[in-house]
């Protein structure tokens, strides 16, 4: 399938359809039109709720361009109590520690078959 067969296209609803949507608009009391009025009336969320905006700020977004691969692992207990008892971020100490063992001994950075000369 080509990337332009992928293109979702927009489906405007009938007249009648439009109509009975709007009339199960009309009959929710939960829901209603925005006026004029509602909109002046509207701030930013930054303005209401200033903390809980910086708190969305600063919390860690999706990576552009992911760096690690998620991998599942055994260690020993002793080992995973070591590092989960330095404190957040361990599992970064444990990727710092392994690049370093690369590091030193030289190794390949392609994967290897287990078993193979």
């Amino acid at each position: 399938m080509r990337k332009s067969e992928k293109k979702h296209k927009l489906i405007y609803p009938t007249p009648e359809e439009n109509e009975r949507i709007n009339a199960g608009i009309a009959a929710d009391p939960d829901t209603w039109e925005l006026t004029r009025k509602d909109f002046e009336r509207m701030r930013p969320s930054s303005e209401i709720h200033p903390e809980i905006v910086e708190a969305y700020r600063r919390s860690r977004g999706k990576q552009k361009a992911p760096t690690k691969v998620a991998t599942s692992i055994r260690l020993s207990a002793n080992v995973l109590e070591a590092y989960k008892q330095s404190g957040p971020g361990w599992q970064s100490r444990i990727d710092e520690d392994l690049q370093d063992i690369v590091a030193k001994r030289k190794l390949k950075k392609t994967p290897r078959r287990h078993g193979a000369a």
